[in-house]
């Protein structure tokens, strides 16, 4: 059976942490004490496993609303499809297809994402008929006009960063990463708490010129197929007052998902099967 809690809302500071672990553990259940004296290595690629690699593959349908600094509020409809690639599961590739508003219906994005390497990202506008590549420079820009970046969507090579252990409490492992190459990013470092239960990241803070100025939370946590999975999250770009919820629905895992679908033949032509 599944179990489901809210999550609560995370302030500016860490004072919240307690109350988010107490809704984390009736959110998911009863699960082994977390492992001791773990290296730096070993929480990272604990905490990729769990914020991207979960499954086989996957499915989910995807309700995303963006509110501006003014309170008003656009919304997105998407379907996003994963598949783990390779000998070691490590390459991905992810599709991506907006069901509505009508501005946005039928636009896809897809990434072929490589660690270590840069990732293939392609976007297909359908008004314009055209396809184009999303360049490694573009990657950390806005996605679909949300408070998210097209990186946030298949997520940051860990290869990319340094990490530091700069604290760990009863229930948080919390890492700092630092750009290796910080001509290529916006920020000076980002800061993660790492639930050290599930090795879900559940808040990451941007930090740029010693302010904090973009924030990840997560809201809310269900447990689907045995897997910890983040159902609803939120990112708020603390200077404008912007903010985007994406809440996740119908998640799926092990679908048995075919390669070929990720593939630019299938931007013009939705895999409809699978994005219902």
């Amino acid at each position: 059976m599944k179990t489901k809690q809210t999550l609560t809302q995370a302030t500016a500071s860490t004072r919240w942490l307690p109350a988010l672990l107490f809704a984390l553990a009736l959110s998911l259940g009863t699960f082994n004490a977390p492992a001791q004296d773990l290296s730096v290595e070993e929480i990272v690629n604990r905490t990729n496993t769990a914020a991207y690699y979960q499954g086989e593959d996957g499915r989910a349908r995807v309700h995303m609303e963006i509110e501006d600094s003014q309170g008003r509020t656009r919304e997105r409809e998407l379907t996003i499809l994963r598949k783990n690639i390779g000998d070691d599961n490590r390459d991905q590739k992810f599709y991506v297809y907006f069901h509505r508003p009508s501005d946005v219906r039928e636009m896809v994005f897809m990434v072929h994402k490589y660690p270590g390497e840069d990732d293939d990202r392609w976007l297909y506008l359908p008004a314009l008929d055209v396809t184009r590549r999303i360049a490694a420079g573009d990657e950390r820009t806005s996605f679909a006009g949300s408070n998210f970046f097209y990186e946030d969507v298949s997520g940051r090579s860990p290869e990319e960063d340094d990490q530091e252990l700069v604290e760990t409490t009863d229930t948080y492992y919390v890492l700092k990463n630092t750009p290796k190459n910080p001509d290529a990013v916006e920020f000076d470092s980002f800061t993660m708490w790492i639930h050290k239960e599930t090795f879900l990241p559940v808040v990451i803070e941007y930090d740029r010129g010693g302010d904090v100025y973009r924030k990840y939370e997560v809201l809310e946590v269900d447990t689907i197929a045995g897997f910890p999975t983040v159902i609803k999250a939120q990112m708020s770009d603390l200077r404008s007052g912007g903010k985007t919820i994406n809440t996740y629905q119908s998640v799926e895992y092990n679908v048995d998902l075919p390669e070929d679908i990720f593939t630019e033949r299938y931007l013009r032509r939705a895999p409809r099967e699978h994005i219902r």
